[in-house]
């Protein structure tokens, strides 16, 4: 393997790792905003889930060069046209596990919690959101390994990152410059599931099952 390029300009490769990083972790985050309350909605009233699975789906279809084309005469190009389409093909996994997870918590929880007088908001936050949080977390790992892996298709519209290398590798024909952006993206997509498969395991849920599976 040729990986010149990735020895001779590592400080050119992680400062694109770190914008890279940069620019998931904010269209995550955004993501996040829209996908908690539909998320809720989907969980708690199911003639809704259908067409918020359906709009989600539809959404996940559309290609993403098509998508960022489309963005571009509204908002130019960069950064911005970027994450609303990584934001946007995030909200699936999110909204799904958000709404797979509050659906799984045991009935008798509910009714326990109710029992002691807890309002409607107070069995949400402090019975359903933390039961459901490993389920929760595994899709925001899963959003956010693909979001990595989509993310350097925005290089096209000059929105940095790794892209970056594999686009300016295909054009000038140097496959050593391409091979260090499909080693950064690699390595960067598997230290975050590797980093959010920890946090899924620190969950208190999580603790408490193995805790009990080795009595």
């Amino acid at each position: 393997m040729n990986l010149d390029y990735l020895i001779n300009q590592r400080a050119r490769v992680l400062d694109l790792t770190v914008e890279h990083l940069e620019m998931t972790l904010l269209a995550v985050a955004i993501a996040l905003l829209f996908a908690i309350p539909l998320g809720i909605v989907a969980a708690r009233f199911t003639a809704a889930s259908l067409p918020i699975f359906g709009l989600l789906g539809a959404i996940y279809t559309i290609p993403s060069l098509a998508a960022l084309a489309l963005l571009i005469p509204l908002v130019g190009l960069g950064r911005t046209p970027a994450v609303i389409v990584l934001a946007a093909y995030a909200q699936l996994f999110l909204v799904r596990n958000i709404a797979t997870g509050l659906r799984g918590v045991d009935p008798a929880a509910l009714e326990a919690a109710r029992g002691m007088g807890m309002a409607g908001w107070q069995v949400l936050l402090n019975v359903q959101v933390p039961l459901a949080l490993p389920v929760i977390i595994a899709g925001v790992r899963i959003a956010l390994v693909t979001t990595i892996s989509f993310a350097t298709i925005t290089a096209w519209i000059n929105a940095g990152g790794l892209g970056t290398l594999l686009f300016n590798g295909i054009t000038r024909n140097n496959q050593s410059m391409i091979l260090a952006g499909t080693i950064a993206v690699t390595a960067l997509a598997l230290l975050a599931d590797q980093l959010m498969r920890l946090l899924e395991r620190l969950t208190a849920v999580s603790r408490a099952r193995r805790a009990a599976a080795r009595e």
